[in-house]
């Protein structure tokens, strides 16, 4: 499964549903599922570990009205990476990585919390 590392507190944000856009300074092509997964650096529990499933639905250049739902303001460069169907699972350890990297953890390795 794909995976992208997140940053506390917003590895957090995106498992409870507040932050549906998370933002970075490149792109990618892929789209569907996408293993969120706390990093390790800051220790804001649960870190390390993998915390939601999402579906990434598109990348396209952050504008002011995604600030909301990306939980920061645009900066330069910035790249929305759209996700739905969020939903936050229990979570498993697991070794993160920059960029986006294929993960050991498949969606039937975790289980759904409910909200």
């Amino acid at each position: 499964m794909k995976a992208l590392s997140v940053k506390q507190p917003w590895a957090n944000l995106i498992a409870t549903g507040r932050k549906t856009i998370e933002t970075r300074t490149w792109s990618t092509k892929y789209r569907g599922d996408i293993l969120i997964v706390s990093s390790k650096v800051p220790r804001i529990d649960p870190y390390g570990c993998a915390v939601a499933v999402a579906t990434l639905v598109d990348c396209r250049p952050m504008t002011a009205d995604d600030a909301a739902a990306a939980c920061c303001d645009v900066y330069p460069n910035a790249v929305a990476w759209v996700l739905e169907d969020v939903y936050q699972v229990k979570p498993v350890p697991v070794k993160g990585a920059l960029r986006l990297f294929t993960c050991w953890v498949g969606v039937e390795d975790l289980e759904r919390i409910s909200r």
